[in-house]
C-alpha cells in the first residue's frame, strides 16, 4: 500500500502523521498459517517432480530428508524472510543446496511450480512479485551446474 502523504497544510493529514506505517509482506501474506498453507503444497508439489527428480542427487535426497522436516524449515525461512517473527535455524542456501548440483533447469522448474501454487492460493500480484523477489536472491547459492538442454 503507497503511504499517504498529507498535500498541504489545511488537510487532514497535516494534522496528524502524514504516512501510513507499511505492513510487512510476512503481515500482507496473513501471517504464519497461510504462510505454512502455501509452503505445504509448494513442498507436496515439489517432492514427486520428475523433472526435479530426474537429478539423482535431487531423488536422493527426497527420499532421507522428510517433508515434514522441510516443511517446518521452509517455513521459518519464508516466516523470516517476509518480517515475521519466526527464527529460521537451519543451514544456509549454500550448505544445504550445493550438493545437490541443481541446474538452470531445475531451479526454472521449481520456480514455475512456486508460481503455481501461489495462483492457486491467490496471492496478490505484489505479494508473488516481492516473494519471487525474495527467491531469486538465493539462486546465486542455490544453483551450480548450468543446464545441458
Amino acid at each position: 500500500m503507497v503511504a499517504l502523504i498529507a498535500l498541504g497544510s489545511h488537510t487532514a493529514f497535516a494534522q496528524g502523521k502524514t504516512e501510513e506505517k507499511q505492513a510487512s509482506l510476512y503481515e500482507r501474506l496473513g501471517g504464519l498459517a497461510p504462510i505454512s498453507v502455501v509452503v505445504s503444497d509448494f513442498i507436496d508439489a515439489l517432492v514427486p517432480d520428475a523433472v526435479l527428480n530426474a537429478n539423482p542427487a535431487i531423488d536422493a535426497a527426497r527420499k532421507r530428508v522428510p517433508a515434514p522436516y522441510l516443511k517446518y524449515h521452509v517455513t521459518a525461512l519464508v516466516c523470516q524472510a517476509t518480517g515475521g517473527p519466526c527464527q529460521y535455524h537451519g543451514r544456509t542456501m549454500k550448505e544445504a543446496h550445493a550438493h545437490l548440483n541443481i541446474t538452470e533447469r531445475e531451479w526454472d522448474r521449481m520456480v514455475t511450480i512456486f508460481k503455481e501454487i501461489l495462483a492457486k492460493h491467490n496471492v496478490p500480484v505484489k505479494e508473488t512479485e516481492e516473494l519471487l523477489a525474495i527467491v531469486g536472491s538465493t539462486k546465486a547459492d542455490i544453483v551450480v551446474a548450468k543446464s545441458g538442454k
